[in-house]
């Protein structure tokens, strides 16, 4: 975080900068100087460098940043770019209260990919409780006309930052931001401290308000991102959290002042004179260095990091004590929050909605209909897919009685959540645990899947697991081999499985693909993979997995630099490539399996280019089973057949919702590639562009949609109708007709 300014053209009586009690602002520097800058920029540029960092975030904050004026914003993120172009891909945003922002501060932000939060408490009466100029003038009008300039430019628009009044009326205050139409708003707790405490009408007053909202926004479909919801929902079911409001997860923010000294999160300042203060300054001091300032350790230890009531707590993975400066009590951060008694119910509250029940929020439909959707919506859909998996284990342990396993099994989700849900997320134990539940695979291998997670967790045990042709596998984590075949006895030591009874002592360790900084499990030894349409190759050679190896990293390169919009979601999805058996004929082969969300199966292809045709197709299918595993998309009791223009049977509707979606992921392929190489693909281009937009009208017109599937549908045509538009050479257009 930069303090490229540090005065403010507001008087609001709420702010930690200037109303509490760190008042060191008063003895710094206007605006960050040019020096300042480019010494910032170099050791973030030094620390990227040393740390292989593959992205860095940056928030351009204040006081009011757009104090420092437009020519002063675009030097900052010239520098930044300068130094990082090429290093990493660089997030920078700004936060402002808008009552400077217009079109020429958005043509600086636009020309410099700087996207931009606003700072608004809700309606006029809400917002002027406290953000108010010195002079008592209301800010209202101006900050909302600053989000209508940013809604006419949504690529610049981050969202809206709100900070809690409990005097206001919680659903006026959601109704007035919703209006608005934010990406994202973040409800923020006012800062305050057990020396001084914040309002409190009652004793959970700010866990009230916000339980109001949560249950409106989830009827809502929850219409936009709220990040304090959202972080309670990733962190119940193992995920990371989205703030530093809540979770146990490491912080990673450091602030720079204007005169380039380096402080610890700027909230302390409302804990005391000098607590952000770290005594170091970017012209003597590397990144790497105030990285091991203690105040920095202080918020990096995780469940070792909150006191010892916190840890005792059975919500302490969500809360994760509360946001470090709301502990603080004379002279001591070691207490629980200030709003602990909020958080405790808040965070109970969306607990008990969410482990009933998943729902999709509307825009994310839309998103996904386009034929491709973001990382926020596909993480969402595998949140989804990780209880599902977390009811499957249940299903399979009321049908197997309780065991060893079971007992490994709930200690981990107490302890050590994030490990059990690594385990969970691979696509295979779905496939097994249905398996399980028809019959068709023991109960057995829900000890594999508890040794795995004990194996993250480095937590000791000795367990029975399953063994399927002399090995025993363990999901995420490898394969041992000479187990014989039936029960083995496993034994697991500081993080390493070994065989009890002879056998090696280390694990042939699961493969995996990498290019950059993404990376997939090359998964060829798990037993349960065999659920997709082709059969799964034998056990790699290190040839082929090197050719694996080298396939995907080009495939990747080329999503990457030609494919971008897909990225995102593919990176918050896909964890798992099986490699396929090749069909006798020669012809590529591909599957994706409705009980293996994240798994892509392909047959090497011949070059990079067709391996990342078919993991944009395959990933399609992923997606929409995950959608489909949530929401009623068609009539599932309509047996009729539908003609699929690409297949010479017809299609019951699923089958054919399901190639068209997967195709219209393939004409973008074909479209975008024609400009690579122009022949054959503006022959495919021209061919399934008309293909897909037939199969999209059958599917509106079949009458077997539901509302949901209808306008699913509609996403799908708009999505293709301007490639429709495109000029096509008539050679090329031709066979398409």
């Amino acid at each position: 975080m930069l303090k490229v300014h540090s005065r403010c053209d507001l008087a609001c009586d709420h702010c930690y900068v200037y109303e509490h009690a760190d008042q060191s602002w008063r003895g710094r520097p206007t605006t960050m100087s040019p020096e300042t800058i480019a010494l910032v920029a170099e050791r973030i540029a030094d620390h990227v460098r040393g740390h292989g960092l593959d992205e860095i975030h940056v928030v351009l904050h204040g006081g009011e940043p757009l104090l420092a004026g437009r020519d002063r914003l675009a030097s900052v993120a010239t520098e930044l770019r300068r130094r990082l172009d090429g290093l990493c891909r660089l997030d920078l945003r700004i936060h402002t209260n808008g009552m400077l922002l217009d079109d020429r501060f958005l043509d600086v932000f636009a020309a410099h990919g700087i996207t931009v939060g606003v700072s608004l408490d809700g309606d006029r009466a809400a917002n002027d409780r406290h953000r108010r100029y010195a002079d008592g003038r209301s800010s209202h009008a101006r900050a909302v006309r600053a989000v209508e300039l940013l809604r006419r430019r949504p690529e610049l628009y981050a969202g809206l930052l709100c900070t809690i009044d409990v005097a206001n009326d919680p659903i006026a205050v959601y109704e007035a931001l919703l209006a608005l139409r934010p990406p994202r708003v973040d409800f923020l707790l006012p800062h305050a401290t057990w020396d001084a405490p914040p309002a409190r009408p009652t004793p959970t007053a700010y866990a009230d308000w916000l339980v109001k909202i949560y249950d409106r926004w989830v009827a809502d479909g929850r219409p936009t991102t709220v990040r304090l919801f959202e972080s309670i929902i990733r962190t119940t079911h193992g995920g990371a959290s989205l703030t530093e409001a809540i979770g146990l997860q490491p912080s990673t923010l450091i602030v720079i002042e204007t005169d380039g000294s380096y402080e610890l999160v700027d909230s302390l300042k409302v804990a005391h004179e000098g607590a952000p203060v770290t005594g170091h300054h970017v012209a003597t001091t590397s990144l790497d260095e105030v990285a091991a300032h203690p105040g920095v350790r202080a918020r990096q230890q995780g469940l070792r990091g909150v006191s010892a009531g916190c840890r005792r707590c059975p919500l302490v993975r969500s809360c994760g004590g509360g946001l470090y400066p709301h502990r603080y009590r004379s002279g001591s951060f070691d207490n629980p929050s200030v709003y602990c008694a909020d958080l405790f119910t808040l965070i109970g509250h969306v607990r008990a909605t969410t482990m009933r029940a998943h729902t999709l929020p509307s825009a994310d439909l839309d998103t996904i209909a386009s034929g491709l959707g973001g990382a926020e919506e596909v993480e969402r859909l595998a949140t989804a897919q990780l209880s599902l998996r977390r009811a499957l284990l249940a299903a399979v342990r009321r049908k197997a009685g309780q065991s060893t396993a079971w007992d490994l099994l709930t200690r981990l989700d107490r302890e050590h959540g994030a490990a059990l849900a690594a385990v969970l997320t691979h696509p295979y134990v779905r496939a097994w645990a249905v398996a399980c539940l028809r019959g068709d695979a023991p109960a057995a291998r829900l000890a594999n899947i508890a040794a795995a997670a004990a194996v993250h967790a480095r937590l000791d045990a000795r367990l029975d697991v399953e063994a399927v042709g002399g090995e025993v596998h363990l999901p995420t984590i490898g394969v041992l081999e000479g187990a014989g075949e039936g029960p083995a006895a496993l034994v697991i030591e500081d993080g390493r499985a070994r065989l009890r009874d002879g056998g090696p002592r280390s694990l042939r360790p699961v493969l995996r693909l990498v290019s950059g900084g993404f990376s997939v499990v090359l998964e060829d030894a798990d037993p349960y993979r065999d659920c997709h349409r082709w059969r799964p190759a034998g056990r790699l050679t290190g040839e082929q997995a090197a050719r694996w190896q080298e396939a995907f990293e080009q495939a990747w390169q080329l999503i990457e630099k030609e494919y971008p919009s897909y990225v995102p979601a593919i990176e918050a999805g896909l964890t798992t490539i099986v490699p396929l058996l090749p069909a006798e004929e020669g012809r590529e082969v591909s599957s994706a399996a409705r009980d293996a969300f994240g798994a892509v199966a392909a047959a090497l292809p011949s070059d990079p280019a067709t391996l990342a045709l078919l993991i944009l197709h395959e990933f399609q299918h992923v997606k929409l089973g995950a959608v489909l595993d949530l929401l009623d998309l068609f009539d599932e009791s309509d047996r009729r057949l539908f003609h699929a223009p690409w297949r010479d049977d017809p299609r019951p509707i699923e089958g054919l919702l399901q190639g068209t979606y997967a195709h219209l992921a393939v004409t973008d392929f074909w479209r975008v590639r024609r400009h690579a190489e122009p022949e054959p693909a503006r022959r495919h281009f021209a061919h399934w562009r008309v293909q897909t937009a037939e199969a999209i009208e059958t599917l509106a017109g079949s009458k077997a949609l539901t509302p949901l599937g209808e306008r699913f549908v509609a996403g799908m045509r708009h999505a293709i109708a301007p490639w429709l538009a495109e000029e096509v050479a008539e050679p090329a257009a031709a066979p398409g007709r």
